[in-house]
């Protein structure tokens, strides 16, 4: 009978760079990694201009305080989506360097045949550790609030459920109880909504933000966050 991936435990007891969004699914997936293993960074892709993150929207002055307070480097590239895989290929390779085994993500869902991440590794000659892979979704929302992490709504997509209202919410038992009641993913694995984590248990302080004004884009509105400067260095 064949056996099936283990890339749930396949960055134990080894040092690993994590793939970071910022989000709350990364930061839970690095935060199980590091109870097992040793990261030594942090890969976080840019978008082609290098002024936002390619997955979160976010700055790299607020990227950089999340690892700051985190205690890892960030290892980024900007990058086209034409360019993205040799970019990202580049960066693991720099986290070998730094003595990385495997690479960490906080994906839930990836299929056992045709995963990219694992694609990715393999080029790089590092194992795939997804500590969150095949975890019940609201289970999974569950133990991130349960662990004490904040984290705020910064990206909805009003056509799956979602609403204005929902951006800038923070994740909690409350939050989660309604958004499965309306029928949305508590873990937004469709699309639905995205965040941004500013405190937990892998966090030495919280990361002091002020929000922005809405920005509108067809079926997109985003809440820009951009780093307190002044709290930040108190």
């Amino acid at each position: 009978m064949a056996v099936g991936k283990t890339w749930r435990t396949d960055a134990h007891h080894r040092r690993f760079v994590a793939s970071y969004s910022g989000g709350k699914d990364s930061s839970l997936a690095l935060h199980l990694a590091m109870q097992t293993g040793e990261a030594v960074g942090l890969i976080v892709m840019l978008e082609e201009k290098g002024e936002r993150s390619r997955s979160h929207g976010m700055p790299p002055e607020l990227i950089a305080a999340q690892a700051e307070s985190i205690g890892l480097p960030v290892l980024s590239a900007a990058a086209t989506w034409d360019d993205y895989e040799e970019a990202f290929v580049q960066l693991l390779g720099r986290a070998k360097e730094l003595g990385a085994e495997a690479l960490v993500t906080g994906d839930l869902d990836m299929p056992e045949e045709g995963c990219w991440h694992d694609k990715v590794t393999k080029l790089a000659g590092l194992e795939l550790g997804m500590p969150l892979w095949r975890m019940d979704h609201r289970r999974c929302v569950e133990n991130f609030i349960e662990l004490g992490f904040i984290a705020v709504v910064v990206t909805i997509n009003l056509t799956l459920g979602m609403t204005e209202a929902d951006l800038g919410r923070s994740m909690t038992r409350e939050f989660v109880d309604e958004l499965v009641g309306r029928g949305i993913d508590p873990c937004g694995e469709g699309g639905e909504f995205h965040t941004t984590v500013l405190d937990g248990p892998i966090f030495r302080k919280q990361v002091p933000v002020r929000r922005l004004a809405i920005v509108r884009d067809g079926d997109y509105t985003f809440l820009p966050l951009e780093l307190d400067e002044a709290a930040w260095r108190q």
